[in-house]
């Protein structure tokens, strides 16, 4: 099994060509590829989860040597273990699962064979980035997964927002990126090698400073700050939701934003050799977490809801990995890779329905759309962290990590951000479902889904359920944790009921006080936008970031820019490149000249003077014998003289 590991990343490249080329010849344009290749990988990815599983601690390379340079070298490779098995199987099931629900949602899509392609290649590009056994293929993973959710968020190109939020969030990333490619850069330079194994012998070694090592560790988290969207490269990710629905559940669930995550996870050890880092790591997930969770408050479309809270999950996981919860961390990307992908996914479903985003449009769906309700309903209620669904087990595993490690301040905001999400996913629920309908002619012509769109959604609601169940003890064979921040670290301890209660009841209170809001309408939340309309526009206007952004960086980037080709087309066009071309039309026009005044005469006149010589000449060509003769006779006897001369003067010089 573990031999043909490396099929598991192939199948998904292969079905993405052989798509793109021959798409048009194959069953169901090229989609049948996509979901076969896709389902070999999952059963591989099956089978190794299982292996790592039973074997806790099992770990196999299989690499090949790239380039050498002396004792230096490069590889391609291969590492299973734990952590790569299970993300293994996340990609593979949600990835499947999308491609199954594409069939139905993506049928009329002109570009249908495309979409499959990039969507296997999308796969392709994650799985290649989960099973890098070194910094070097894990960024060449890292920049393919880049490239594909450019090709997927601008997928309807043709639309300007969706252009421009390819772009967006291709460029957003590369800013993060810089950071990661320097990390590995400083790695490579203390270490001599960019396997992960190495690295972290050497480590154990005190090879370098844990000063160091957590400068290194940081620099690397930039890429994670860029690729899982958190403050402040957070503003790519809401709106990436220009692309189709179920490339949002795709990337949002089990690919592009988990790899921050994954990459933070695998190289923990450096984080944890250079402890200063994780406190760093532990406030930035947190203050994305609060964030993103108020921004969602206030947000009507559904997608940009669903958006802003995997930003703000995604602010949990980091958190938990700073406080020392790298098993936590990875417990709750997993369960909230299927819950997420529900709630995308359903929200698919819901749009395919009614043709619009706008929650403020919807209502009384619950009704027309039965599997549709049922399935969201449990992703809700998983997100929500409420017993026995799995996001209760993951995010408790959180505070139990933030609480233990003594980060009291954090542990409560992590409660606070627990009851924010209840809060307005119960909102989302409520007007999506629960309210009478607000557009007559939307409701009416509302139906539920297809089969190909519902059986995904049944999958994952089950998932959502059992999932908790599934990893609450395996997580720790499959993903081991390495400890809280530092040895001096306090421990705060408590009755093991405690963060369960808690949790449980700002959950609830959350869901209740949302019901009192939206639906039994005991309080109103106009009238308390209109209390604080200072706040209310803050969240409205997501805090200011893009405006800072545009403000501070994009027009005076653009004013530069301005300037910049400006002082190219004053100085280098016309001055530079013109005035060049100018010295060359005077400088030709100038050789022009001297060639007619000055070569040309000079060249006539000799011709003129052999003219004049050759008419002196042609005296002596007379044809008469006899002047040739006397011109012979005259010539011998100036020769004679010349000689008696030359005679006549040595006998002098004799005297």
């Amino acid at each position: 099994m573990i031999d043909y590991a490396p099929l598991i990343v192939l199948l998904p490249l292969a079905a993405a060509v052989l798509i793109f080329f021959f798409g048009r010849f194959l069953p169901l344009r090229g989609a049948f590829v996509g979901i076969l290749a896709i389902f070999i990988a999952l059963l591989n990815s099956l089978g190794l989860l299982v292996h790592c599983w039973q074997n806790p601690g099992f770990t196999k390379e299989l690499s090949l040597t790239w380039y050498q340079f002396s004792t230096l070298k490069t590889e391609l490779g291969f590492m299973i273990d734990g952590l790569s098995s299970l993300m293994l199987v996340i990609v593979t099931l949600v990835s499947f699962l999308v491609q199954i629900y594409s069939l139905g949602y993506m049928h009329e899509d002109p570009r249908f064979k495309r979409y499959y392609s990039y969507l296997s290649l999308f796969t392709f590009s994650m799985l290649f980035l989960v099973v890098s056994n070194n910094f070097l293929q894990i960024f060449m993973g890292w920049e393919l997964v880049g490239l594909s959710s450019y090709l997927l968020i601008g997928f309807w190109f043709e639309k300007d927002s969706a252009a421009s939020a390819g772009r967006k969030a291709f460029i957003t990333n590369k800013v993060g990126d810089i950071g990661f490619f320097l990390g590995i850069m400083c790695t490579f330079f203390y270490f001599k090698t960019l396997n992960f194994n190495e690295v972290q012998m050497a480590l154990g070694g005190n090879i370098i400073s844990p000063k160091i090592c957590g400068i290194i560790a940081l620099l690397l988290f930039c890429g994670a700050i860029g690729k899982s969207a958190q403050v402040p490269l957070h503003i790519w990710l809401p709106d990436a939701m220009e692309g189709p629905t179920p490339v949002s559940a795709l990337i949002h669930a089990a690919t592009m934003v988990a790899a921050g995550v994954y990459m933070v996870a695998r190289i923990y050890f450096m984080f944890h050799y250079g402890a200063f880092s994780l406190e760093v790591v532990a406030w930035f997930g947190m203050a994305t977490a609060f964030l993103a969770a108020t921004m969602a408050l206030v947000t009507n479309d559904i997608k940009r809801v669903l958006a802003f809270s995997t930003v703000s999950q995604l602010g949990y996981m980091i958190l938990a990995m700073g406080v020392g919860g790298r098993t936590a961390g990875m417990y709750h990307l997993t369960t909230h890779a299927f819950f997420k992908a529900l709630l995308f996914l359903g929200a698919g479903s819901v749009i395919h329905a009614v043709h619009t985003n706008d929650i403020q449009k919807m209502g009384g769906l619950s009704k027309k759309m039965i599997w549709t309700f049922w399935s969201f309903t449990f992703a809700w209620v998983a997100i929500s962290g409420v017993w026995p669904f799995a996001g209760f087990f993951s995010k408790d595993a959180i505070l139990e990590e933030a609480l233990l490690s003594g980060h009291t301040f954090i542990f409560w905001g992590a409660l606070f951000v627990a009851f924010l999400t209840a809060f307005y996913m119960t909102r989302l629920y409520i007007l999506v479902f629960l309210k009478s309908p607000r557009e007559a002619h939307l409701y009416a012509h509302a139906q539920e889904s297809p089969t190909t769109m519902v059986l995904p959604l049944i999958v994952l609601a089950v998932l959502s359920l059992i999932s908790g169940y599934l990893f609450k003890d395996s997580i720790h064979h499959l993903v081991p944790s390495l400890g809280t921040i530092s040895e001096e670290a306090p421990l705060v301890h408590g009755p093991h009921w405690f963060v369960p209660a808690i949790s449980s009841l700002f959950a609830l209170s959350g869901m209740a006080l949302s019901f009192l809001f939206y639906f039994m309408k005991v309080f109103s939340a106009e009238k308390v936008a209109t209390t604080f309309p200072w706040i209310y526009r803050i969240l409205v206007n997501k805090y200011g970031f893009d405006e800072f952004y545009i403000q501070c960086i994009v027009k005076p980037a653009d004013a530069l820019a301005g300037k910049l080709a400006q002082f190219d087309t004053l100085f280098f066009d016309q001055r530079g490149v013109d005035g060049i071309g100018r010295f060359a039309d005077w400088l030709s026009m100038a050789q022009d000249w001297m060639d007619r005044n000055i070569i040309d005469k000079l060249v006539d006149l000799w011709g003129t003077l052999a003219l004049k010589l050759s008419l002196l000449v042609k005296q002596f060509q007379t044809g008469l014998v006899q002047n040739y003769i006397f011109i012979l006779v005259l010539g011998f006897g100036l020769l004679v003289f010349w000689q008696l001369q030359l005679n006549l003067n040595d006998l002098l010089n004799l005297f």
